[in-house]
């Protein structure tokens, strides 16, 4: 009855329905952009500075260098999901396996030396960390991947921590250590699955995070120079701002619609996960 509860709320989840149909359409041009448009993004294939509408063959116009921005935008959304996926995997991979060790030896000294070393990823400015651990690796698309993922996973291991320290007081969890199951067994077959639900909302707002981290890399001419992202469109825009605006307008716009949908997302799965929700 809990499950099909639970399954009725994210039916009735107008946020999460709302996000899913953006997110939808973002992966739609990331899959399709290889058959709409063959060539390489980075092509000059027109005439500079074609506002969008001119011409039937370039829809959105081109930029300063004659390429095509309808094809730079859907191979940037490529660039975007792979960074924010494999960042947010690698965070979550991170942080559950550090929040579910520190959250089950609770008060002991293993859970004081993970969150103290947690403690400190949290105190540096996530993004000027990033920035260096790029610039150490090189700037390419694993290297911005690794870097915000090793850089985004505290929060999750504290809020995993936090549940696995509720969990391992339940009764069933007690049972099964008053009968001498060992610790790696508990805690991979009790505690970690009662502890991750969280986690998924704290994903969907994480991804939104890294894409936003990721163009602020590009934007500052940290991104993986062999692709075309949304972050360097925008950051070449700059020059032209005020006489093609929209070379900064349309990539702008596609950070807002990817990260709004992750946002909505996260904000559903919260409403739906909601603990006083679930009592019912």
């Amino acid at each position: 009855m809990k499950h099909a509860g639970l399954r009725q709320r994210l039916a009735r989840s107008h946020a999460t329905r709302f996000g899913l149909l953006l997110l939808i359409l973002v992966v739609a041009c990331a899959l399709s952009a290889s058959f709409w448009f063959p060539s390489d993004p980075r092509n000059m294939v027109g005439p500079p500075t074609l506002w969008p509408g001119t011409r039937a063959q370039f829809p959105l116009g081109t930029d300063m260098m004659g390429r095509d921005i309808a094809a730079a935008l859907m191979h940037g959304a490529q660039v975007s999901l792979l960074i924010g996926v494999s960042a947010t995997a690698l965070a979550v991979l991170l942080g559950v396996l550090i929040g579910v060790v520190a959250g089950y030896f609770g008060s002991s000294w293993l859970d004081d030396v993970l969150m103290r070393v947690t403690e400190v990823f949290l105190t540096m400015p996530r993004l000027l960390f990033t920035i260096a651990l790029v610039m150490v690796l090189g700037p390419s698309t694993f290297s911005i991947a690794l870097a915000l993922g090793a850089t985004s996973w505290p929060q999750i291991a504290r809020l995993v921590r936090a549940e696995a320290m509720r969990v391992r007081e339940l009764e069933f969890v007690r049972a099964a250590t008053t009968l001498g199951f060992g610790h790696v067994r508990i805690i991979l077959r009790h505690v970690l699955p009662n502890s991750v639900a969280p986690v998924m909302v704290a994903s969907s707002v994480l991804v939104a995070q890294v894409i936003l981290s990721e163009a602020s890399l590009s934007f500052l001419g940290l991104g993986d120079p062999s692709v075309m992202s949304w972050g360097s469109m925008v950051g070449a825009g700059r020059s032209v701002l005020r006489t093609a605006w929209y070379m900064t307008a349309l990539p702008g716009l596609a950070i807002f619609v990817t990260v709004m949908s992750f946002m909505l997302i996260g904000n559903g799965l919260n409403d739906v996960f909601n603990p006083r929700l679930l009592r019912k």
